[in-house]
């Protein structure tokens, strides 16, 4: 016993994370963390985080459901990444008035443009329901008992939110690989306008080339503004009487900048990690997840790219598209890389020794945690995994289309007389401003073959044999045949679904074949997922038990949480990274935006860069117009927009990136090499002044 518990805590120091590790949670925050927090510079009280009446987490957002965001002014204005709001952008652009390609500044309030689809929300509590969903019965319950139980409860915690304020609603997540549960209040306002924004030349600099990478020098960033009820101050539907929301607080803007070694704090809605997965549901995020996106999306991605720059027309329908596909495209690439290059699976594999090691001398969990039995699984989980991966990719999301078949299968947007099948019918808009047909169908016909060529034949939908049989295995001659002939291409008609010729259309067809295989995939994948998803439970219930004297933040859920550590670069291969770019910089790669098209910006921003004096926007220390910097704090997707706050909680930038060395950090921190790279919120301000003259938005703001 003495021997195994050596081992075990010889284990735990060099595998103990560092206090700068973590997505904590704020309401419970351990002692310990926040002691740490302010032996490294964090000037402010435990209230002060989160329950005080200024508390810094109140000015900070969950952004539309995909991103962070931060309150800085009286007024309501958000700043969030320039990426959180390209699809806002995108959608008011045209080839006329393209504000995609050269920015936008409301003047007035009149002028500020509103969207659809988009929010903001502000967490107003959280608390731990765990004990009341198990007295409820929870862990006797089947799957679907369980998602009854916490729908019930979620119901009750609502009516009793909605007491305290009718514009309250509560949402139930699952903590700690289902081993905790958390209620989390929110108040949601869905009247959300456009303010401000640079040229995608800037807000996007690098592009591809530079995503995921340090150094950088992207302005990333947009200001949107919340609008509420005049009469209540509180969310309200988009009107144009709607006035700018009046917070309570907001975060204070700080001109001060950092140096090397300062305390630095993000606070987000960070997406998700897997950092309790286990050896073998790693390996199966390689193979089957990663290693499939990034050549899936490769083939797309070309196709997209070289309409995209043959006509404005559609570069602007699909910037958005092609950034959100390529942002993952090239994580999947790298995750893999650092999975590889650190030898991952076998730390993973190392560490589960320890586990068993414990369970063998203490019994816990003996009977229910079985790593041979999770390893069954996983083994025949893979190759369904792959087909099911190179199956989305595929066929959903992108291509019109199928996403019309699909909905058409499942019997979604059907109309006409509920209790008479003859009348009832489907009809489809016209939203050809929304996708272009030559594009989509040298998409559609690519991925048809690319999906044939990786998986297994029995995953194949039967439309494959018309294609054979029909068309010669001509996949393009196909795809013209559906759009030009499908009714699902006919826009503005009733088309009834019980007539022969609507079930016996090619496009009608295709979507029921599709339908078909994916049911195929998700009844032989139903089997593994629960009893899996058990075994990742019971295994992030021994670590924490092994190492209970040890405070455990659980893996990012899209809920609010909090990273602190310095600011600071990393050395790799003996080179140090420094730790932020300047202007300097930026113009030497702006000179060769003739040969790299990321490096692409305009004159005046040559101009603007090359000041011999940036004033009160440059360093005091350095003396420079510093752009982008890195600090330690622990990033995933969904921090986008993240505010970076200093020891006085006042903000310094904008988190928009992670770096290329540490794309394994979703699955393992690794505190050598992950960073955060923000954007220095003196950059931010100089982009408004200087090139925006937006002079009524930075007194709203009133940095110092």
């Amino acid at each position: 016993m003495k021997k195994i518990t050596l081992l075990i805590l010889c284990c735990l120091a060099l595998c103990k994370a560092k206090a700068d590790e973590g997505m904590w949670t704020l309401y419970n925050l351990p002692q310990a963390v926040f002691e740490q927090m302010k032996a490294e510079g964090f000037s402010k009280g435990y209230d002060d985080l989160y329950n005080g009446e200024n508390a810094v987490m109140k000015s900070v957002v969950n952004f539309s459901g995909f991103c962070s965001g931060v309150v800085v002014s009286p007024d309501g204005l958000v700043f969030t990444n320039h990426h959180c709001g390209f699809e806002a952008i995108r959608s008011h652009s045209t080839v006329e008035h393209d504000y995609m390609l050269n920015g936008f500044y409301a003047k007035s309030y009149e002028e500020e443009l509103p969207n659809e689809d988009m929010f903001v929300s502000f967490m107003i509590d959280q608390k731990d329901v765990t004990d009341q969903l198990m007295a409820m019965g929870f862990e006797s319950k089947d799957n679907k008992g369980k998602y009854m139980l916490i729908d019930s409860l979620t119901r009750m915690l609502n009516d009793e939110a909605k007491k305290k304020d009718k514009t309250y609603h509560v949402e139930v997540d699952a903590f700690y690989e289902g081993n905790k549960y958390f209620a989390t209040t929110y108040q949601m306002f869905t009247d959300l306008r456009l303010v401000f924004t640079i040229p995608k030349s800037m807000g996007k600099y690098g592009g591809e080339t530079d995503n995921w990478m340090w150094p950088r020098q992207t302005c990333d960033f947009s200001v949107f503004r919340i609008y509420a009820d005049p009469k209540t101050n509180g969310p309200a539907d988009y009107s144009k009487d709607n006035v700018p929301y009046r917070p309570k607080h907001w975060a204070p803007v700080s001109l001060q900048g950092y140096k090397d070694g300062d305390f630095a704090m993000t606070m987000g809605y960070p997406g998700s990690t897997s950092r309790y997965l286990s050896s073998y549901g790693i390996k199966e995020r390689r193979d089957a997840g990663n290693a499939t996106r990034a050549q899936a999306r490769g083939v797309k991605q070309e196709i997209m790219w070289r309409h995209m720059m043959a006509s404005e027309e559609v570069r602007i329908k699909y910037d958005s598209k092609y950034a959100q596909s390529s942002n993952y495209w090239k994580n999947s690439i790298g995750m893999n890389k650092c999975i590889d290059s650190i030898g991952l699976i076998g730390q993973k594999q190392q560490y589960e020794k320890l586990v068993r090691a414990f369970q063998d001398s203490t019994g816990y969990l003996k009977g229910k945690l079985d790593f041979d039995k999770m390893e069954e699984m996983y083994g025949k989980r893979l190759g369904i995994m792959r087909s099911r991966y190179y199956f989305t990719e595929s066929f959903m999301g992108l291509n019109e289309l199928t996403s019309r078949a699909l909905k058409v299968s499942q019997g979604i947007g059907v109309e006409g007389a509920k209790d008479n099948p003859k009348k009832q019918y489907v009809m489809f808009s016209d939203n050809s401003n929304e996708w272009d047909a030559a594009l989509d169908k040298e998409v559609f016909a690519a991925m048809l073959k690319n999906y044939r060529e990786h998986v297994d034949a029995k995953y194949l939908p039967a439309f494959y044999q018309t294609i054979d049989q029909k068309f010669g295995g001509d996949y393009a001659k196909y795809v013209e045949t559906l759009y030009a002939k499908s009714v699902l291409m006919k826009n503005g008609k009733k088309h009834y679904i019980a007539k022969k010729a609507f079930k016996n259309d090619l496009g009608v067809q295709l979507g029921n074949d599709l339908m078909a295989v994916w049911k195929s995939i998700r009844e032989e994948l139903s089997g593994l997922d629960t009893p899996l998803s058990e075994q990742e439970k019971y295994l992030c219930a021994a670590k924490l038990r092994m190492e209970e004297d040890m405070p455990h933040y659980s893996d990012a859920n899209f809920t609010m949480r909090l990273s602190y550590g310095q600011v600071g670069g990393f050395t790799l291969n003996g080179a140090p990274s420094g730790y932020y770019t300047t202007a300097e910089s930026m113009v030497e790669k702006m000179k060769t935006g003739d040969k790299v098209t990321d490096y692409f910006a305009e004159p005046v921003m040559h101009e603007l860069l090359s000041a011999k004096d940036f004033g009160k926007y440059q360093d005091k220390e350095t003396g420079k117009m510093q752009l982008c910097f890195l600090t330690n704090n622990d990033i995933t997707g969904g921090n986008s927009g993240s505010p970076m706050f200093n020891g006085k909680g006042e903000l310094i930038g904008l988190a928009f990136d992670g770096n290329w060395d540490s794309l394994s950090s979703d699955i393992f921190f690794d505190s050598k090499l992950a960073r955060c790279i923000g954007v220095d919120i003196r950059y931010v301000l100089f982009m408004m002044d200087k090139w925006g003259n937006t002079e009524r938005l930075l007194k709203e703001i009133d940095a110092k």
